[in-house]
């Protein structure tokens, strides 16, 4: 049995790869701070200006009041604690300076939870591809 696995590919200089993650991240104690259309709005900016600096392609990023969610493709080279470190510090301050009336929501001055969700994602699902592996060979 053959199976054609139809992927959107990235190479390198000695690879091919198909890199893309699922990260969310809260605000610290679930606090609303993402209620204004002016702060997401520069928190969303403020990612992609980030993400280009990181070579990383920002493919979509939604707010809730206490957290985001974002998805995004990345080389095989990319740092990842880096880069998400980046995000947050560098999001956070650029809220509190624009935003100062954001404080009042928060706890001390701690604007990002310390924990974070990140997850990869496939083109195909897991089952799909665990099936494709079972099949090599025969």
């Amino acid at each position: 049995m053959y199976i054609t696995m139809n992927y959107k590919l990235d190479t390198g200089s000695h690879s091919v790869y198909s890199l893309q993650y699922h990260f969310v991240q809260c605000v610290k104690y679930r606090r609303d701070a993402l209620v204004n259309p002016l702060v997401v709005d520069c928190l969303k900016k403020t990612v992609y200006n980030i993400s280009a600096n990181f070579e990383v392609e920002v493919l979509n990023i939604e707010c809730d009041k206490d957290h985001f969610h974002m998805i995004f493709k990345a080389k095989q080279t990319l740092d990842i604690p880096k880069y998400i470190n980046s995000i947050k510090t560098i999001s956070s301050r650029e809220i509190r300076r624009n935003f100062p009336e954001v404080k009042e929501k928060l706890w001390k001055d701690a604007f990002w939870s310390r924990s974070y969700f990140l997850a990869t994602t496939g083109q195909v699902t897991l089952d799909v591809l665990k099936n494709y592996v079972d099949n090599q060979g025969k």
